[in-house]
């Protein structure tokens, strides 16, 4: 008793030193980052619905994140005017603010934070927190989830690995849906397991309560929909199939239609439960204030163009129902989504610009950003877990559907995951929206679990030969110390280095690259937007320019992200862009230009994407030799 109460406590004590670094990078990072593209108007907008109760701002991503975020700003005294600045269109002022205006989310962000004269730096830190404790509970999920897969001590490797992973350390920090989806998505598919696994009531309503909170959180969390129909057919099929031949003949058709009947029952009673209890109850509250006819104009607006126009005219309709406009509104995002999805989103990858994207995007990008310890633990486990996958298909089509049968019903939580992970790549593979790693990240944390169980089962395996004499003895034992010390060195391995990779790459965990693709110096050679270059520098050229230039001398500045340089460099900063020719001519020595607008200039472009000759920086020599670096990704050049 005694030994399993210590045996306890240093688990627990492992688990808060995961957590505590995991804290303390992100803590680090929030505070040295300058807000990156997105922030603007997800601050903004959280704020909004938290203090106003409205939703104007940012309707194509679901609250949750957002008003965790701006819960801590709805406590501190800021400035928010409704009437703030004029709608310029075409060099003539019109009659309209962003508040009036269709969704000015933008406009309304950069005025918030920069030109309201609140302190920016301390609303976005402060924002962020929200988005870090998710994180943090992450983690932890991570590690309640792998407890029913791999037990306690196997446990706390997923949990290091997603605690440590600078994919996941990089975006935890932000005020975007990543890490938060990933949480989102990760307990609602853990309590449908539990649930068919145990089905009871309270294990009913988790899941349709974490369900709901996935639809809150990120609307790719909508996979989770045939996933979870999926998942209950296969598991009703596979006890249908050990229980068939026990079940009289001319009961099996009943019996058959009442198991499936069940459980297509529960899962529609998920669904319900989380749109009734998680999805509209949110929505409700951060729609009160937003005029219903206001509602319906900006609706009818947003989706003027989607394509199928009963789906838009249904949401209209819905949007001025006093009943129906929350969910009006969660439907907007929704067709918003496949708007954008059907329209792409011009990126850069491997040299080239393309708005149709590329099909080997997310395999390429993730074996780029994942860090080598982890993907050297995820290929040796996927190659034994293979291996053994592959020597149990054997024998006649009825030996291996009974295997397929008795693999779900005694491994229902793997195979949910790996029915997730091969959902979610197969729709993120076909997607032309190839902006970054983090549209993957829900999946990552299962490559971990599923990594460590394979793991577990290779160190498991000890070859012992048929001991006839001391010399067999002998060999046996050095052939189970040599396996044991071989196994593991090669974890030990993965923690140390893992441990160092992290380490290194803070507080620069956004252009993170792994040994193989350039470290965080040059990975953008291969990709930019938010796997390098999310505008997250700003900060740090503010701290550059105090530093090396004199009070009098300007600095042109072509950024990219959230943030505004005038803020930052005040009188200093001079806008620019490549059409303007060199600022040198107008006796300005100096220029910083991101990155990503830096590779958009110089890409090759794919037939798909159009550019313009005078956006190409040609006048630029040397231009991936700058004078010096702000942060990683905004180049400084002395002219």
């Amino acid at each position: 008793m005694q030994i399993q109460k210590i045996s306890n406590f240093f688990q627990r004590a492992v688990l808060a030193l995961i957590i505590g670094f995991a804290a303390s990078a992100m803590l680090s990072a929030a505070r040295g980052d300058s807000a990156i593209f997105d922030e603007t108007a997800h601050i903004v907008a959280g704020y909004n619905y938290v203090k106003n109760l409205d939703y104007r701002f940012n309707p194509e991503h679901p609250p949750f994140i957002k008003m965790l975020a701006g819960l801590p700003l709805a406590f501190q005294n800021l400035n928010f005017s409704k009437d703030s600045g004029l709608l310029v269109s075409g060099g003539a002022k019109g009659d309209q603010g962003y508040w009036t205006g269709v969704n000015e989310q933008w406009w309304a962000g950069n005025e918030f934070l920069y030109k309201s004269g609140n302190d920016a730096d301390k609303i976005i830190f402060s924002a962020r927190i929200g988005p870090i404790l998710m994180t943090l509970g992450l983690i932890l999920l991570i590690y309640i989830f792998a407890l029913e897969v791999v037990g306690r001590w196997w446990a706390l490797l997923p949990a290091f690995l997603t605690g440590f992973s600078p994919i996941v350390l990089a975006h935890g920090h932000y005020v975007t849906t990543d890490v938060g989806a990933a949480f989102g998505m990760i307990a609602a598919i853990f309590y449908f397991t539990r649930y068919f696994l145990n089905q009871n009531r309270n294990n009913l309503i988790f899941a349709g309560l974490s369900f709901g909170l996935a639809q809150a959180i990120k609307f790719s969390s909508v996979l989770l929909m045939p996933l979870f129909l999926f998942l209950a057919i296969a598991y009703s099929a596979a006890s249908l199939f050990h229980e068939w031949p026990a079940v009289l003949p001319e009961n099996r058709y009943r019996k058959s239609w009442r198991e499936f009947a069940r459980s297509l029952s529960a899962f529609a009673a998920i669904i319900f439960i989380g749109y009734a209890f998680v999805v509209y109850p949110l929505y409700l509250y951060s729609t009160w204030n937003y005029p219903i006819g206001k509602q319906v104009a900006d609706t009818e607006f947003m989706i003027q163009n989607f394509g199928f126009r009963p789906a838009a005219s249904l949401n209209i309709w819905m949007a001025g129902n006093s009943v129906l406009r929350p969910l009006a509104q969660y439907f907007l995002g929704v067709l918003m989504v496949f708007q954008r999805q059907a329209g792409g989103n011009g990126a850069f990858f491997l040299g080239e610009l393309s708005s149709s994207g590329w099909w080997y995007y997310f395999p390429l990008i993730y074996l780029m950003k994942e860090s080598l310890p982890a993907l050297l633990l995820i290929f040796v486990g996927g190659i034994f877990g293979f291996w053994r996958f592959a020597a149990s298909m054997r024998g006649s089509i009825s030996d291996l559907l009974e295997k397929a049968a008795e693999f779900i019903s005694v491994n229902f939580i793997e195979f949910s995951a790996i029915s997730f992970v091969a959902i979610y790549w197969a729709s993120s593979i076909s997607s032309p929206l190839n902006i970054g790693v983090r549209h993957v990240l829900p999946t990552i944390p299962f490559f971990y679990i599923l990594a460590t169980r394979a793991i577990k089962k290779w160190f498991a395996d000890q070859p012992v030969a048929i001991e006839i004499n001391i010399r067999d003895r002998l060999l046996n034992l050095a052939n189970s110390i040599f396996n044991v010390w071989v196994k593991s060195s090669l974890v030990s391995l993965v923690v140390i280095w893992l441990i160092l990779e992290s380490s290194l790459a803070s507080p620069n965990f956004l252009s993170y690259f792994n040994g193989f693709s350039g470290w965080r110096e040059d990975g953008f050679y291969h990709a930019t937007d938010s796997n390098f270059d999310w505008g997250q520098d700003l900060k740090r050229l503010e701290k550059w320019a105090e530093k090396n230039l004199p009070e009098t001398d300007k600095i042109a500045v072509d950024y990219f992200g959230g943030g505004d340089p005038a803020y930052y460099l005040g009188d200093r900063f001079v806008p620019w862009w490549s059409a303007k020719g060199s600022p040198k001519d107008e006796g300005i020595n100096w220029l910083a230009v991101s990155v990503n607008t830096l590779q958009g200039a110089r890409g090759i472009p794919a037939p798909d994407f159009s550019r313009n000759p005078v956006d190409e920086y040609i006048w630029l020599e040397n231009p991936y030799q700058p004078a010096d670096r702000a942060g990683t990704s905004i180049f400084i050049y002395r002219l």
